[in-house]
Protein backbone atom coordinates (compact mmCIF):
# COMPACT_ATOMS: atom_id res chain seq x y z
CA UNK A 1 0.00 0.00 0.00
CA UNK A 2 1.34 3.44 -0.96
CA UNK A 3 2.50 5.76 1.82
CA UNK A 4 -0.07 8.32 2.91
CA UNK A 5 0.85 11.47 4.79
CA UNK A 6 -0.60 11.81 8.26
CA UNK A 7 -2.73 14.85 7.38
CA UNK A 8 -4.50 12.84 4.66
CA UNK A 9 -4.66 9.58 6.60
CA UNK A 10 -6.12 11.33 9.65
CA UNK A 11 -8.59 13.51 7.70
CA UNK A 12 -11.90 13.38 9.64
CA UNK A 13 -14.65 11.33 7.99
CA UNK A 14 -17.47 12.33 10.34
CA UNK A 15 -18.30 15.38 12.43
CA UNK A 16 -17.42 13.47 15.59
CA UNK A 17 -13.84 13.22 14.32
CA UNK A 18 -13.57 16.96 13.63
CA UNK A 19 -11.28 18.21 16.41
CA UNK A 20 -11.60 21.51 18.25
CA UNK A 21 -14.73 22.84 16.51
CA UNK A 22 -17.47 21.88 18.96
CA UNK A 23 -19.75 24.84 18.21
CA UNK A 24 -19.66 24.24 14.45
CA UNK A 25 -20.24 20.50 14.86
CA UNK A 26 -23.17 20.83 17.27
CA UNK A 27 -24.91 23.48 15.15
CA UNK A 28 -24.62 21.57 11.87
CA UNK A 29 -25.64 18.30 13.54
CA UNK A 30 -28.80 19.94 14.87
CA UNK A 31 -29.58 21.34 11.42
CA UNK A 32 -29.14 17.89 9.84
CA UNK A 33 -31.26 16.12 12.43
CA UNK A 34 -34.08 18.66 12.09
CA UNK A 35 -33.68 18.89 8.30
CA UNK A 36 -33.08 22.65 8.43
CA UNK A 37 -30.60 22.73 5.57
CA UNK A 38 -29.47 26.15 4.36
CA UNK A 39 -28.78 26.75 0.68
CA UNK A 40 -25.40 28.43 1.38
CA UNK A 41 -22.77 28.06 4.11
CA UNK A 42 -19.67 30.16 4.71
CA UNK A 43 -16.85 28.50 6.66
CA UNK A 44 -14.13 30.93 7.77
CA UNK A 45 -11.04 30.56 9.91
CA UNK A 46 -7.26 29.99 9.88
CA UNK A 47 -5.61 27.42 7.65
CA UNK A 48 -5.55 23.78 8.61
CA UNK A 49 -8.39 23.77 11.15
CA UNK A 50 -10.92 21.66 9.21
CA UNK A 51 -12.97 23.97 6.95
CA UNK A 52 -12.70 21.89 3.76
CA UNK A 53 -12.99 18.64 5.72
CA UNK A 54 -16.19 19.90 7.34
CA UNK A 55 -17.54 20.84 3.89
CA UNK A 56 -16.92 17.30 2.60
CA UNK A 57 -18.47 15.72 5.69
CA UNK A 58 -21.53 17.94 5.25
CA UNK A 59 -21.77 16.88 1.60
CA UNK A 60 -21.61 13.20 2.65
CA UNK A 61 -24.18 13.77 5.38
CA UNK A 62 -26.59 15.28 2.84
CA UNK A 63 -26.09 12.63 0.16
CA UNK A 64 -25.49 9.42 2.12
CA UNK A 65 -27.52 6.58 0.57
CA UNK A 66 -28.61 5.50 4.05
CA UNK A 67 -30.37 8.81 4.54
CA UNK A 68 -29.56 12.32 5.68
CA UNK A 69 -27.70 12.04 8.99
CA UNK A 70 -25.07 13.76 11.12
CA UNK A 71 -23.08 10.52 10.85
CA UNK A 72 -22.64 9.41 7.22
CA UNK A 73 -22.01 5.69 6.77
CA UNK A 74 -18.78 6.13 4.81
CA UNK A 75 -19.28 2.86 2.91
CA UNK A 76 -22.00 3.64 0.37
CA UNK A 77 -21.08 4.62 -3.18
CA UNK A 78 -21.92 8.29 -2.59
CA UNK A 79 -19.80 8.53 0.60
CA UNK A 80 -16.87 6.74 -1.05
CA UNK A 81 -16.95 8.87 -4.21
CA UNK A 82 -17.15 12.11 -2.16
CA UNK A 83 -14.21 10.99 0.01
CA UNK A 84 -12.16 10.21 -3.11
CA UNK A 85 -13.15 13.50 -4.71
CA UNK A 86 -14.72 12.02 -7.86
CA UNK A 87 -18.43 12.45 -7.11
CA UNK A 88 -20.42 13.96 -9.98
CA UNK A 89 -22.74 15.70 -7.53
CA UNK A 90 -20.12 17.26 -5.24
CA UNK A 91 -18.03 19.75 -7.18
CA UNK A 92 -14.94 21.22 -5.48
CA UNK A 93 -13.66 24.46 -6.98
CA UNK A 94 -10.44 26.29 -6.16
CA UNK A 95 -11.38 29.93 -5.82
CA UNK A 96 -7.77 31.01 -6.37
CA UNK A 97 -7.67 29.60 -9.93
CA UNK A 98 -11.30 30.14 -10.94
CA UNK A 99 -11.74 33.82 -10.32
CA UNK A 100 -13.42 35.15 -13.45
CA UNK A 101 -17.03 35.81 -14.39
CA UNK A 102 -16.81 33.06 -17.03
CA UNK A 103 -16.05 30.48 -14.33
CA UNK A 104 -19.08 31.58 -12.34
CA UNK A 105 -21.22 31.63 -15.49
CA UNK A 106 -20.40 27.94 -15.95
CA UNK A 107 -21.63 27.24 -12.41
CA UNK A 108 -24.84 29.18 -13.07
CA UNK A 109 -25.50 27.02 -16.11
CA UNK A 110 -24.73 23.76 -14.28
CA UNK A 111 -27.03 24.43 -11.32
CA UNK A 112 -30.00 24.19 -13.67
CA UNK A 113 -29.39 20.45 -13.99
CA UNK A 114 -30.54 18.13 -11.20
CA UNK A 115 -28.09 15.85 -9.34
CA UNK A 116 -27.07 12.63 -11.09
CA UNK A 117 -27.52 10.13 -8.26
CA UNK A 118 -27.72 12.14 -5.05
CA UNK A 119 -30.29 14.22 -3.23
CA UNK A 120 -28.22 17.42 -3.41
CA UNK A 121 -25.74 18.91 -5.82
CA UNK A 122 -23.10 20.51 -3.59
CA UNK A 123 -20.61 23.18 -4.71
CA UNK A 124 -17.58 23.57 -2.43
CA UNK A 125 -15.60 26.71 -3.31
CA UNK A 126 -12.32 26.93 -1.39
CA UNK A 127 -10.58 30.28 -0.81
CA UNK A 128 -13.70 32.03 -2.06
CA UNK A 129 -12.26 35.45 -1.16
CA UNK A 130 -10.01 35.16 -4.23
CA UNK A 131 -12.97 35.60 -6.60
CA UNK A 132 -13.18 38.92 -8.42
CA UNK A 133 -15.87 41.45 -7.56
CA UNK A 134 -17.64 40.80 -10.85
CA UNK A 135 -17.59 37.05 -10.12
CA UNK A 136 -19.13 37.68 -6.69
CA UNK A 137 -21.82 39.84 -8.28
CA UNK A 138 -22.59 37.10 -10.77
CA UNK A 139 -23.11 34.66 -7.89
CA UNK A 140 -25.52 36.83 -5.90
CA UNK A 141 -28.79 35.85 -7.55
CA UNK A 142 -27.89 32.17 -7.69
CA UNK A 143 -26.98 32.09 -3.99
CA UNK A 144 -30.10 33.98 -2.97
CA UNK A 145 -32.59 31.83 -4.90
CA UNK A 146 -30.95 28.55 -5.93
CA UNK A 147 -32.87 25.44 -7.02
CA UNK A 148 -33.97 23.33 -4.01
CA UNK A 149 -31.36 20.66 -4.72
CA UNK A 150 -28.37 23.07 -4.68
CA UNK A 151 -26.14 23.71 -1.65
CA UNK A 152 -23.16 26.08 -1.74
CA UNK A 153 -20.35 25.71 0.81
CA UNK A 154 -17.75 28.48 0.76
CA UNK A 155 -14.46 28.28 2.66
CA UNK A 156 -12.08 31.18 3.29
CA UNK A 157 -9.15 32.18 5.46
CA UNK A 158 -9.87 35.90 4.95
CA UNK A 159 -13.51 36.54 5.74
CA UNK A 160 -13.02 40.31 5.60
CA UNK A 161 -12.41 40.08 1.83
CA UNK A 162 -15.75 38.41 1.16
CA UNK A 163 -18.34 41.08 0.21
CA UNK A 164 -21.07 41.75 2.74
CA UNK A 165 -23.67 40.96 0.06
CA UNK A 166 -22.33 37.38 -0.08
CA UNK A 167 -21.96 36.99 3.69
CA UNK A 168 -25.52 38.11 4.31
CA UNK A 169 -26.84 35.31 2.09
CA UNK A 170 -24.92 32.54 3.88
CA UNK A 171 -24.96 30.84 7.26
CA UNK A 172 -21.56 31.73 8.70
CA UNK A 173 -19.41 29.44 10.84
CA UNK A 174 -16.14 30.64 12.32
CA UNK A 175 -13.60 27.85 12.77
CA UNK A 176 -11.19 28.41 15.65
CA UNK A 177 -7.53 27.65 16.21
CA UNK A 178 -6.99 24.36 18.02
CA UNK A 179 -5.35 24.59 21.45
CA UNK A 180 -1.78 23.45 21.99
CA UNK A 181 -2.91 20.92 24.59
CA UNK A 182 -5.44 19.41 22.17
CA UNK A 183 -2.91 19.12 19.35
CA UNK A 184 -0.39 17.54 21.72
CA UNK A 185 -3.02 15.02 22.84
CA UNK A 186 -3.77 14.15 19.19
CA UNK A 187 -0.05 13.74 18.39
CA UNK A 188 0.40 11.40 21.37
CA UNK A 189 -2.40 9.18 20.02
CA UNK A 190 -0.91 9.33 16.52
CA UNK A 191 2.52 8.28 17.87
CA UNK A 192 0.94 5.35 19.69
CA UNK A 193 -0.86 4.26 16.51
CA UNK A 194 2.46 4.26 14.65
CA UNK A 195 4.20 2.55 17.59
CA UNK A 196 6.66 5.43 17.96
CA UNK A 197 8.51 6.32 21.17
CA UNK A 198 8.00 10.08 21.41
CA UNK A 199 9.03 12.44 24.20
CA UNK A 200 6.20 14.66 25.40
CA UNK A 201 8.47 17.71 25.21
CA UNK A 202 9.11 17.00 21.53
CA UNK A 203 5.40 16.59 20.75
CA UNK A 204 4.63 19.73 22.76
CA UNK A 205 7.16 21.65 20.65
CA UNK A 206 5.50 20.40 17.44
CA UNK A 207 2.08 21.40 18.77
CA UNK A 208 3.36 24.86 19.73
CA UNK A 209 5.03 25.43 16.35
CA UNK A 210 1.79 24.51 14.56
CA UNK A 211 0.18 27.66 16.05
CA UNK A 212 -3.28 26.14 16.21
CA UNK A 213 -3.29 24.39 12.82
CA UNK A 214 -3.74 20.62 13.07
CA UNK A 215 -2.70 20.14 9.45
CA UNK A 216 0.55 22.03 10.07
CA UNK A 217 1.12 19.87 13.16
CA UNK A 218 0.69 16.68 11.13
CA UNK A 219 3.05 17.97 8.42
CA UNK A 220 5.75 18.89 10.95
CA UNK A 221 5.18 15.58 12.74
CA UNK A 222 5.85 13.67 9.50
CA UNK A 223 9.05 15.67 8.95
CA UNK A 224 10.29 14.93 12.47
CA UNK A 225 9.45 11.22 12.11
CA UNK A 226 11.40 11.07 8.84
CA UNK A 227 14.71 11.97 10.55
CA UNK A 228 14.00 10.63 14.05
CA UNK A 229 13.10 7.05 13.22
CA UNK A 230 11.28 5.15 15.95
CA UNK A 231 12.26 7.56 18.76
CA UNK A 232 11.32 11.24 18.68
CA UNK A 233 13.36 13.39 21.06
CA UNK A 234 13.80 17.12 21.58
CA UNK A 235 17.55 16.70 21.14
CA UNK A 236 17.09 15.30 17.63
CA UNK A 237 14.73 18.14 16.74
CA UNK A 238 17.25 20.74 17.92
CA UNK A 239 20.11 19.13 16.01
CA UNK A 240 18.25 18.58 12.74
CA UNK A 241 16.10 21.70 12.57
CA UNK A 242 18.64 24.20 13.96
CA UNK A 243 16.79 25.28 17.09
CA UNK A 244 18.59 26.86 20.04
CA UNK A 245 16.53 25.09 22.69
CA UNK A 246 15.53 26.33 26.13
CA UNK A 247 18.82 25.27 27.78
CA UNK A 248 20.98 27.22 25.33
CA UNK A 249 18.74 30.29 25.50
CA UNK A 250 18.75 30.11 29.31
CA UNK A 251 22.57 30.12 29.40
CA UNK A 252 22.83 33.18 27.15
CA UNK A 253 20.02 35.00 28.98
CA UNK A 254 21.67 34.37 32.36
CA UNK A 255 24.90 35.95 31.11
CA UNK A 256 22.84 38.89 29.81
CA UNK A 257 21.28 39.27 33.25
CA UNK A 258 24.76 39.23 34.79
CA UNK A 259 26.02 41.88 32.37
CA UNK A 260 28.73 39.57 30.98
CA UNK A 261 28.87 40.79 27.37
CA UNK A 262 31.96 38.75 26.51
CA UNK A 263 30.31 35.48 27.54
CA UNK A 264 27.07 36.44 25.76
CA UNK A 265 28.89 36.96 22.46
CA UNK A 266 30.88 33.74 22.88
CA UNK A 267 27.74 31.68 23.54
CA UNK A 268 25.98 33.39 20.63
CA UNK A 269 28.84 32.39 18.34
CA UNK A 270 28.63 28.84 19.68
CA UNK A 271 24.90 28.70 18.86
CA UNK A 272 25.40 30.07 15.35
CA UNK A 273 28.26 27.67 14.66
CA UNK A 274 26.00 24.87 15.89
CA UNK A 275 23.64 25.48 12.99
CA UNK A 276 21.08 27.85 14.50
CA UNK A 277 20.15 30.53 11.98
CA UNK A 278 20.13 34.21 12.92
CA UNK A 279 16.39 34.42 12.22
CA UNK A 280 15.70 31.40 14.42
CA UNK A 281 17.84 32.76 17.26
CA UNK A 282 15.90 36.03 17.22
CA UNK A 283 12.60 34.13 17.18
CA UNK A 284 13.73 31.91 20.06
CA UNK A 285 14.82 34.87 22.21
CA UNK A 286 11.67 36.86 21.42
CA UNK A 287 9.55 33.91 22.54
CA UNK A 288 11.78 33.44 25.59
CA UNK A 289 11.41 37.03 26.81
CA UNK A 290 7.67 36.83 26.08
CA UNK A 291 7.51 33.86 28.43
CA UNK A 292 9.57 35.77 31.03
CA UNK A 293 7.05 38.62 30.75
CA UNK A 294 4.21 36.18 31.45
CA UNK A 295 6.08 34.80 34.45
CA UNK A 296 6.59 38.34 35.78
CA UNK A 297 2.80 38.69 35.61
CA UNK A 298 2.38 35.35 37.45
CA UNK A 299 1.08 33.52 34.36
CA UNK A 300 2.30 29.91 34.53
CA UNK A 301 0.13 28.16 31.92
CA UNK A 302 2.44 25.86 29.96
CA UNK A 303 0.59 26.38 26.68
CA UNK A 304 1.27 30.13 26.88
CA UNK A 305 4.85 29.86 28.11
CA UNK A 306 5.87 27.27 25.53
CA UNK A 307 7.63 25.20 28.20
CA UNK A 308 7.18 24.16 31.79
CA UNK A 309 7.61 27.20 34.11
CA UNK A 310 10.47 25.41 35.89
CA UNK A 311 12.44 25.35 32.62
CA UNK A 312 13.08 29.10 32.76
CA UNK A 313 16.04 30.56 34.66
CA UNK A 314 15.13 31.97 38.07
CA UNK A 315 18.06 34.37 37.75
CA UNK A 316 16.61 35.92 34.59
CA UNK A 317 13.11 36.16 36.06
CA UNK A 318 14.33 37.81 39.27
CA UNK A 319 16.88 40.16 37.66
CA UNK A 320 14.70 41.93 35.13
CA UNK A 321 11.77 44.22 35.79
CA UNK A 322 8.66 44.16 33.62
CA UNK A 323 9.70 47.33 31.77
CA UNK A 324 13.14 45.84 31.07
CA UNK A 325 11.60 42.66 29.63
CA UNK A 326 9.27 44.76 27.47
CA UNK A 327 12.29 46.74 26.25
CA UNK A 328 14.06 43.49 25.33
CA UNK A 329 11.08 42.32 23.28
CA UNK A 330 10.90 45.69 21.49
CA UNK A 331 14.62 45.51 20.64
CA UNK A 332 14.22 41.98 19.25
CA UNK A 333 11.15 42.93 17.19
CA UNK A 334 13.05 45.87 15.69
CA UNK A 335 16.06 43.65 15.04
CA UNK A 336 13.92 41.12 13.16
CA UNK A 337 12.67 43.92 10.88
CA UNK A 338 16.08 45.56 10.43
CA UNK A 339 18.07 42.45 9.45
CA UNK A 340 16.08 42.19 6.22
CA UNK A 341 18.01 45.18 4.90
CA UNK A 342 21.21 44.82 6.91
CA UNK A 343 24.69 44.81 5.36
CA UNK A 344 25.70 42.19 7.91
CA UNK A 345 22.98 40.36 9.81
CA UNK A 346 25.36 38.82 12.33
CA UNK A 347 26.77 42.23 13.29
CA UNK A 348 23.22 43.49 13.88
CA UNK A 349 22.49 40.47 16.09
CA UNK A 350 25.68 40.88 18.13
CA UNK A 351 25.02 44.61 18.59
CA UNK A 352 21.54 43.99 20.01
CA UNK A 353 22.74 41.12 22.22
CA UNK A 354 25.46 43.43 23.54
CA UNK A 355 22.79 45.99 24.42
CA UNK A 356 20.70 43.30 26.08
CA UNK A 357 23.71 42.62 28.32
CA UNK A 358 23.20 46.07 29.88
CA UNK A 359 19.43 45.69 30.05
CA UNK A 360 19.40 45.32 33.84
CA UNK A 361 20.43 49.00 34.15
CA UNK A 362 17.66 50.24 31.86
CA UNK A 363 15.12 52.61 33.43
CA UNK A 364 12.02 53.42 31.42
CA UNK A 365 10.96 57.08 30.96
CA UNK A 366 7.78 56.36 32.94
CA UNK A 367 9.81 55.09 35.89
CA UNK A 368 11.97 58.23 35.82
CA UNK A 369 8.88 60.45 35.79
CA UNK A 370 7.39 58.51 38.69
CA UNK A 371 10.63 58.93 40.65
CA UNK A 372 10.67 62.67 40.02
CA UNK A 373 7.02 62.97 41.06
CA UNK A 374 7.83 61.01 44.21
CA UNK A 375 10.68 63.41 45.01
CA UNK A 376 8.40 66.41 44.47
CA UNK A 377 5.83 64.89 46.80
CA UNK A 378 8.46 64.23 49.46
CA UNK A 379 9.74 67.80 49.18
CA UNK A 380 6.26 69.25 49.59
CA UNK A 381 5.51 67.06 52.56
CA UNK A 382 8.89 67.71 54.16
CA UNK A 383 9.75 64.03 54.20
CA UNK A 384 13.42 64.90 53.84
CA UNK A 385 15.49 68.05 53.68
CA UNK A 386 18.27 68.97 51.35
CA UNK A 387 21.63 69.08 53.09
CA UNK A 388 23.21 72.46 52.71
CA UNK A 389 26.77 72.63 51.45
CA UNK A 390 28.61 74.38 54.29
CA UNK A 391 32.08 74.16 52.76
CA UNK A 392 33.27 77.54 51.69
CA UNK A 393 34.61 77.60 48.17
CA UNK A 394 38.14 78.70 47.52
CA UNK A 395 36.85 81.44 45.28
CA UNK A 396 34.80 82.95 48.10
CA UNK A 397 37.87 83.15 50.31
CA UNK A 398 39.86 85.06 47.74
CA UNK A 399 39.53 88.86 47.65
CA UNK A 400 38.03 90.40 44.55
CA UNK A 401 38.67 93.78 42.95
CA UNK A 402 37.48 95.68 39.90
CA UNK A 403 40.08 96.36 37.24
CA UNK A 404 40.91 100.02 36.84
CA UNK A 405 39.66 101.93 33.84
CA UNK A 406 43.27 102.41 32.63
CA UNK A 407 43.97 98.68 32.76
CA UNK A 408 40.75 97.88 30.89
CA UNK A 409 41.58 100.53 28.29
CA UNK A 410 45.08 99.07 27.82
CA UNK A 411 43.66 95.57 27.25
CA UNK A 412 41.09 96.80 24.72
CA UNK A 413 43.60 99.01 22.86
CA UNK A 414 46.15 96.21 22.58
CA UNK A 415 43.48 93.88 21.12
CA UNK A 416 42.15 96.50 18.72
CA UNK A 417 45.15 96.09 16.39
CA UNK A 418 44.41 92.44 15.51
CA UNK A 419 40.96 91.74 17.01
CA UNK A 420 38.85 94.78 16.17
CA UNK A 421 35.47 93.04 16.55
CA UNK A 422 36.55 91.37 19.79
CA UNK A 423 37.81 94.62 21.28
CA UNK A 424 34.53 96.33 20.40
CA UNK A 425 32.62 93.53 22.13
CA UNK A 426 34.80 93.79 25.26
CA UNK A 427 33.88 97.47 25.53
CA UNK A 428 30.29 96.29 26.20
CA UNK A 429 31.27 94.38 29.35
CA UNK A 430 29.48 95.82 32.38
CA UNK A 431 31.91 94.35 34.90
CA UNK A 432 35.65 93.46 34.99
CA UNK A 433 36.26 91.75 38.31
CA UNK A 434 39.56 90.08 39.24
CA UNK A 435 39.15 87.26 41.79
CA UNK A 436 42.51 85.75 42.61
CA UNK A 437 43.86 84.59 39.24
CA UNK A 438 40.46 84.61 37.52
CA UNK A 439 39.07 87.56 35.57
CA UNK A 440 35.27 87.53 35.59
CA UNK A 441 33.70 89.38 32.68
CA UNK A 442 29.98 90.12 32.89
CA UNK A 443 27.74 91.08 29.95
CA UNK A 444 24.07 91.96 29.73
CA UNK A 445 23.81 90.40 26.26
CA UNK A 446 23.97 86.69 25.50
CA UNK A 447 25.30 87.49 22.03
CA UNK A 448 28.24 89.48 23.44
CA UNK A 449 29.01 86.85 26.05
CA UNK A 450 29.03 84.05 23.48
CA UNK A 451 31.19 86.10 21.12
CA UNK A 452 33.89 86.51 23.80
CA UNK A 453 33.62 82.84 24.84
CA UNK A 454 34.18 81.79 21.24
CA UNK A 455 37.44 83.79 20.97
CA UNK A 456 38.68 83.70 24.57
CA UNK A 457 42.32 82.75 23.96
CA UNK A 458 43.57 86.18 22.68
CA UNK A 459 41.86 87.87 25.64
CA UNK A 460 43.50 85.48 28.09
CA UNK A 461 46.96 86.01 26.57
CA UNK A 462 46.69 89.81 26.51
CA UNK A 463 45.30 90.09 30.06
CA UNK A 464 48.02 87.75 31.40
CA UNK A 465 50.67 89.85 29.65
CA UNK A 466 49.41 93.18 30.99
CA UNK A 467 48.78 91.92 34.55
CA UNK A 468 52.01 89.90 34.51
CA UNK A 469 50.32 86.72 35.81
CA UNK A 470 48.62 83.60 34.42
CA UNK A 471 44.97 84.60 34.22
CA UNK A 472 41.84 82.46 33.64
CA UNK A 473 38.79 84.08 32.05
CA UNK A 474 35.18 83.45 33.09
CA UNK A 475 32.31 84.97 31.11
CA UNK A 476 28.78 85.31 32.48
CA UNK A 477 25.61 86.98 31.29
CA UNK A 478 23.01 88.67 33.47
CA UNK A 479 19.40 89.42 32.57
CA UNK A 480 18.15 92.99 32.62
CA UNK A 481 16.74 92.32 36.10
CA UNK A 482 20.22 91.48 37.30
CA UNK A 483 19.61 87.72 37.73
CA UNK A 484 22.47 85.59 36.46
CA UNK A 485 21.36 83.39 33.55
CA UNK A 486 23.75 80.62 34.51
CA UNK A 487 22.20 80.10 37.92
CA UNK A 488 20.87 76.53 38.11
CA UNK A 489 17.33 76.02 39.28
CA UNK A 490 17.15 74.48 42.74
CA UNK A 491 14.97 71.60 41.57
CA UNK A 492 17.48 70.69 38.84
CA UNK A 493 20.26 70.62 41.42
CA UNK A 494 18.11 68.33 43.56
CA UNK A 495 17.49 65.90 40.70
CA UNK A 496 21.23 65.92 39.90
CA UNK A 497 22.07 64.94 43.47
CA UNK A 498 19.39 62.24 43.71
CA UNK A 499 20.28 60.59 40.38
CA UNK A 500 24.02 61.39 40.60
CA UNK A 501 23.98 62.78 37.08
CA UNK A 502 24.92 65.85 35.12
CA UNK A 503 22.87 68.26 33.02
CA UNK A 504 23.73 67.52 29.40
CA UNK A 505 21.67 70.40 27.98
CA UNK A 506 21.64 73.51 30.06
CA UNK A 507 19.25 75.51 27.87
CA UNK A 508 16.04 76.56 29.63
Amino acid sequence: MAYEVTATRKRPATFSELEGQDFVVSTINNALNTERIAHAYLFSGPRGVGKTSAARILAKSLNCEKGQSDTPCGVCSNCISISKGNSLDVIEIDGASNTSVNDIRTIKEEVLFAPNSSKYKVYIIDEVHMLSNSAFNALLKTIEEPPPYIVFIFATTEIQKVPATIRSRCQQFNFRLISVEKIKEILIKTSEELELDAEEDALFWIAKEATGSLRDAYTLFDQVVSFSGDKITMEKIRDKLGIAGIDSVNRIAEEMAGGNTQKVLELTDEALMGGVSIDQLIIDFTGYFRSILFLKHNIVKEALLGSNPSAFSNKVVSTYSISQVEQAIELLFKLYKDIRFSLNQRFELELVFSRLSTLSTYISPNEILKKIESIKTDLKSGAFSVQQNTVESEIEKKPSEDLSADTISSIIQSLRKNKLALSSTLEKAISWKLVGETLKLTFDSTYSGNAVKGDILPVKEKVSEILNMNINIEVSVVSPSGESSNEVDESIELVKRVFRGEVVNGDK
